[in-house]
């Protein structure tokens, strides 16, 4: 999702100038980050961290266009919660950090084929996702809502029996929102949902608050509300491939999230791009 300057997209307040960094950014298919590939060690089962480190680049795969998780700041440079995150994380493994940026439908898929090392993305972690994955510690904590025109009936998560939604198809806002017993029509980012809602053509859809509040800011006049919110605030954590390759990266994420966390820069950094701490549960 972009910054409050150009478009609001998909994924999870406050967008905040980053750091400038050199990014690959690449397209959806084929892509990978410049340096290296992590498809090697996806091949050969050889250990991930290993290979992070050999290579000097740890590559996140991320959207580029969900402010103020990641996007591109007025400058052009690739900025946000989600990749200063893992600047930092990649810093406390002594590696640097280089992203490959696609749709959302496909960075999983990336994943799984080894092109990228992790995600940097506002994954939430849920049943289904670690039945495939395996999940660092939660770097951030938060909660979805449902969006709404002001004039909406709806209130509750209950109320999207037999309602239009939209969202990314595979995101965990569908699934909430099918779970629910909407009709979820799929779409590229968070600026078509709200298109969408505004046509009359959908009746809510699902995202993160501070997506919302992010979008707010840059929309004042929007006749949107927040509806309804999930009760339990979603674990948004970095995934992994599973296999024993990947355990020490892990355990080594783990500590740098600990380290992250212990010195305040989660902290920091979360009041930097949303205006509050997330980063605690």
């Amino acid at each position: 999702m972009q910054n409050i300057t150009t478009n609001v997209s998909r994924r999870t307040f406050l967008a905040g100038a980053g750091s400038a960094a050199v990014v690959a950014v690449l397209g959806l298919a084929g892509c990978g980050a410049t340096g290296g590939s992590a498809g090697s060690a996806a091949e050969s089962g050889e250990d991930l961290l290993t290979q992070i480190q050999d290579r000097g680049e740890m590559i996140f795969a991320t959207e580029g266009t969900w402010s103020p998780w990641t996007f591109h700041d007025a400058d052009g440079n690739l900025t946000g919660y989600d990749i200063e995150v893992a600047r930092a994380i990649a810093a406390e493994l002594g590696v640097e950090a280089s992203f490959a940026e696609g749709e959302w439908d496909g960075l999983l898929a990336g994943l799984d084929s080894g092109r990228y090392d992790t995600m940097a993305n506002g994954v939430s972690v849920t049943e289904q996702r670690e039945e495939q994955y395996d999940f660092t510690e939660p770097y951030a904590y938060n909660r979805i809502v449902v969006i709404t025109l002001n004039d909406s009936d709806i209130t509750s998560l209950d109320d999207l029996e037999g309602k239009r939604t939209a969202n990314t198809l595979g995101s965990s806002y569908a699934t909430l929102a099918e779970s629910c017993g909407a009709t979820n029509t799929g779409v590229d980012d968070f600026n078509q949902t709200i298109e969408l809602l505004q046509q009359g053509r959908i009746d809510a859809t699902l995202n993160d608050e501070v997506v919302f509040y992010d979008y707010l800011r840059a929309h004042p006049d929007a006749p949107l509300k927040i509806a309804a919110e999930n009760d339990e605030p979603t674990h948004v954590a970095f995934p992994l491939r599973k296999g024993s390759e990947t355990e020490t990266l892990r355990e080594a994420m783990n500590e740098a999230i600990t380290t992250l966390r212990e010195n305040g820069t989660l902290s920091s950094l979360s009041n930097e791009f949303f205006g509050l701490d997330i980063s605690e549960a």
